[in-house]
């Protein structure tokens, strides 16, 4: 004998036609169908005034959910982001907190669904990146030219509408200006800038800059034409953190001061400019009283490096580990077969690869960590900086013997 097959729906209209053919009292008919009384009145009363539309499930669902967010909050939200199209919602949620702040506004994850819901944003793919590289802290200054400061301060325009941008030196132990010279915010003029204070007083330990160009770059170890030289030259090189000025303060402090004293109104012309930032690096090196070094003139504590510049750089050394490869002209390398991209930058210049316990190859140039080769992809994946180098350190990478 087959399985007799019923379904909720069938259940409910039987038991409405025995409810309406009067064929037991409503408790009988209840226990028959395995139902409570309330239940069979709901049916019932459903079925009287919607008729069989009113048998069918309904969701459980609240009409109203008590944590949805108001419509007059979205259209805000959705109308800034038209405005904005591509600002994210953290961006978007700070600025109508500015606007409104007696206002609860939703959390930046509740606006990004809403966004997504609207067609306004989309995921973004996520870029696979190699882990962070071994950050280096910045080195303790202890005397004149440990460490050297440089930045360009804020382009300004003179009197006659001559575009001047400030290249400015100094040095982190005395607060010495080395220079402050108008140059082209480019390799060969800031290039050319260094060198004559190279020859002039000496290396530094190290220089500390920003993440700009023309001191560093988005590629491999962030390295330019500029700051490879300065490697080359025995020089460690510092970078800043992004967005945090804070780390070259004290350079920064000295910009506020130049532009107080020079720049305020401009002057007539570049060449008037000039003599204006000359005059002043005289007096502030010499006369003007330093805080921080006690109310004395940088002059008292400065004094040129012993470290002169080399007439042939120095080439990079690897030890017995690595293996070691030139790049190309191209910028790429000969590995595993198949040519590999690294840097155009590095053109010429020797990199040393070494295999991890991980199973990559880290490629690095002297102690510059530029990323790892994937064994199987063969291509390189650069390294992303850390955001504070002094207190995100990352477990070093262990290399095999080769």
């Amino acid at each position: 004998m087959p399985w007799k097959e019923t379904c909720g729906m069938h259940e409910r209209i039987a038991f409405v036609s025995a409810c309406v053919r009067d064929e037991a009292p409503m408790a009988e008919l209840c226990a028959a169908f395995g139902i409570s009384r309330k239940t069979g009145y709901k049916w019932l009363e459903r079925f009287r005034l919607e008729g069989p539309q009113g048998l069918h499930e309904r969701s459980c669902a609240p009409r109203v959910h008590g944590r949805r967010m108001a419509p007059e909050l979205a259209e805000a939200i959705l109308a800034l982001r038209r405005d904005r199209p591509h600002w994210g919602p953290r961006k978007l949620r700070a600025v109508l907190c500015r606007q409104r702040p007696e206002v609860a506004w939703p959390a930046p994850s509740t606006m990004g669904d809403l966004l997504r819901a609207e067609g306004l944003s989309q995921r973004r793919r996520r870029l696979r990146r190699a882990a962070v590289g071994q950050p280096t802290p910045f080195g303790t200054v202890t005397a004149p030219n440990d460490l050297w400061c440089i930045d360009f301060k804020g382009w300004f325009r003179t009197a006659d509408g001559s575009r001047c941008d400030p290249l400015t030196i100094t040095d982190a132990h005395s607060r010495y200006v080395l220079d402050c010279r108008i140059v082209a915010p480019l390799h060969g003029p800031v290039e050319a800038a260094v060198h004559a204070l190279f020859q002039r007083h000496g290396l530094p330990r190290a220089i500390r800059s920003d993440n700009g160009p023309p001191f560093a770059a988005a590629g491999p170890g962030g390295l330019t034409r500029l700051s490879l030289g300065w490697l080359k030259a025995g020089i460690a090189l510092e970078r800043i953190d992004p967005g945090k000025p804070h780390q070259n303060g004290r350079h920064e402090r000295f910009h506020l001061t130049l532009k107080q004293e020079t720049a305020r109104t401009p002057a007539a012309d570049p060449a008037a400019q000039q003599a204006r930032f000359d005059a002043f690096c005289r007096d502030y090196n010499h006369h003007r009283p330093h805080e921080a070094l006690g109310q004395q003139p940088p002059a008292s504590l400065w004094v040129p490096s012993p470290r002169r510049l080399p007439e042939t750089p120095a080439e990079p050394w690897y030890d017995a580990h690595h293996a070691v490869r030139r790049v190309r002209a191209s910028g790429e390398i000969k590995w595993g077969g198949r040519s590999v991209f690294i840097s155009e930058t590095l053109a010429g210049e020797t990199v040393g690869i070494a295999e991890t316990t991980d199973g990559d190859w880290l490629v690095r140039y002297a102690h510059i960590d530029l990323g790892i080769i994937h064994p199987k992809r063969l291509r390189l994946i650069r390294f992303v900086p850390t955001k504070s180098p002094r207190h995100h350190a990352d477990r070093p990478r262990t290399l095999l013997p080769m």
